[in-house]
């Protein structure tokens, strides 16, 4: 099965809402010179909760083909819950994506493995895709352990959900040690841990469930390193942090196939 690769810029603590308008416009019209092909290339940025009106009305105004999400996502629908975002106020901004379990959640804010998938069930409920994300830190990395932790993250990330919905699923593989670090797993790193993913997937569910998901890698990836990750048979695109605050670096990665022909 031919999966769309998928490119999505991670914004984390960066760009109040008109950042976030000049950087959306800069971007889009890098890649409108470009002539890309959203349909070869899928593109998103997930911005600070309070930037993503700015960025839906900029999209919207603009008629843009690029997609975007929310950083997070809380478990409950409504209800006494201060500081929390749900489902349906996001759905109400036309997002699309929604990241789930980054490791900043897992280490900041405690974030277990029972919440990771009640957070993927809410976005499901909200009609919004999850971007799970998975990873190891150092420590695993250097037991030899990163496939049998990642993995039961997955486990845990998609535990209860039926295979329509894991289908949809977007994975992404982070290991926690390349994060902001400028270390990055080589190509063949990163298709070790995406490959044994896609593996998983195929023992949970089936052959054509891991095959239609798509799995991004995420951790320092640039553009003079996307096209030797994206080279890799299991790496179908990847979460981008640093990187996709800078317009013209990021239009590069989007457009990964054209500078590595």
């Amino acid at each position: 099965m031919a999966r769309t690769p998928f490119i999505a810029g991670n914004w984390k603590l960066n760009n109040d809402h008109m950042e976030a308008t000049h950087t959306v416009q800069k971007l889009a019209w890098l890649l409108r010179d470009a002539k890309h092909d959203f349909s070869e290339v899928e593109a998103a940025v997930l911005p600070s909760f309070t930037s993503i009106r700015s960025v839906q009305t900029l999209v919207d105004a603009d008629s843009l083909e690029l997609k975007y999400g929310a950083q997070d996502i809380s478990a409950h629908t409504s209800g006494a819950y201060t500081g929390e975002v749900s489902g349906p106020m996001l759905a109400a901004l036309g997002v699309s994506y929604v990241a789930v379990g980054h490791s900043e959640r897992r280490q900041f804010h405690a974030e277990t493995d029972e919440v990771v998938a009640a957070k993927v069930k809410a976005a499901f409920e909200a009609g919004i895709v999850p971007i799970v994300c998975v990873g190891e830190g150092l420590d695993i990395r250097k037991a030899g352990d990163q496939v049998p932790y990642t993995l039961a993250q997955v486990d845990g990330a998609l535990e209860g959900l039926d295979a329509e919905k894991a289908a949809q699923v977007v994975i992404a593989y982070e290991p926690v040690w390349a994060i902001g670090t400028g270390e990055v797993a080589t190509p063949e790193d990163a298709q070790e841990v995406c490959g044994a993913i896609r593996g998983r997937l195929v023992e949970l569910y089936s052959q054509e469930v891991a095959d239609a998901v798509r799995i991004q890698y995420g951790g320092s990836v640039k553009s003079g390193n996307i096209a030797s990750i994206m080279a890799q048979p299991d790496v179908d695109g990847a979460l981008v942090g640093g990187a996709s605050l800078d317009p013209e670096e990021f239009a590069k990665i989007v457009r990964f196939k054209a500078h590595a022909a």
